[in-house]
């Protein structure tokens, strides 16, 4: 969970958010670098009283300030264009689970088992023990270290459901179904919120995972089975 002076991301609770961690201390790498160079060159100019007279008209120079970003672009590219690739192949997920976005609240359905599904509204504040506009009174149970395919669409308006250390964030449009899939490698609960300006109460409609073992959760979905 992260905190009011942290400047990074979240600790990642799955493969995905570790990659997209590392291509973005990759890229913020590459950018420093370029920023280094073309501060000093500045610099240099600046401070300079004459002007070479190969940087004004130079064909060797123009080769180069032409190919070095195109090459920079290809570093950033290819883990970017690898990423997006990850995160959207689903291949034999090993359960589906539908999230639908209302105004304020979001809906589960469990819809490989038999019909088990619930709301969860946000916890008002009178009565949290947890954290203040992020707790919900049905939390979403899953398997840990299983792949997961979620299902996301809206009942109403345009939503969209994210949890950042899941490094989830799939837009729920009324009318049409879009899905992401993700595997929780360690137990805990992850917070999220809806990401898109969808009303008046926007900022009450939070997201609650909770992950425990395959055991647990075998119990916990026959118990709503029942």
């Amino acid at each position: 969970m992260t905190t009011w002076a942290n400047m990074n991301l979240q600790d990642s609770a799955s493969p995905i958010m570790e990659q997209l961690i590392f291509f973005h201390d990759h890229a913020l790498l590459i950018i420093t670098m370029v920023l280094a160079v073309v501060t000093y060159l500045i610099t240099m100019l600046m401070q300079s009283d004459h002007t070479n007279r190969f940087l004004l008209e130079g064909q060797l120079l123009e080769v180069l300030w032409t190919v070095t970003p195109a090459i920079i672009l290809i570093f950033i590219a290819a883990p970017s264009l690898r990423l997006l690739y990850l995160m959207d192949e689903i291949h034999y997920p090993a359960m589906t689970m539908k999230t639908i976005g209302h105004q304020w609240y979001w809906s589960y359905e469990y819809s490989d088992f038999t019909k088990v599904e619930f709301d969860a509204y946000m916890i008002p504040q009178e009565e949290i023990n947890g954290f203040r506009l992020l707790d919900t009174d049905n939390r979403v149970t899953l398997p840990m270290n299983s792949h997961i395919r979620i299902i996301v669409t809206a009942a109403d308006v345009l939503h969209s459901w994210t949890v950042p250390s899941l490094g989830v964030k799939v837009d729920a449009t009324p009318g049409r179904l879009n899905q992401t899939n993700f595997i929780i490698n360690r137990p805990g609960l992850f917070y999220g919120q809806c990401s898109e300006i969808c009303g008046a109460n926007h900022s009450f409609m939070p997201i609650v995972i909770e992950s425990i073992s395959t055991n647990d959760f075998t119990e916990w979905i026959s118990k709503l089975s029942e």
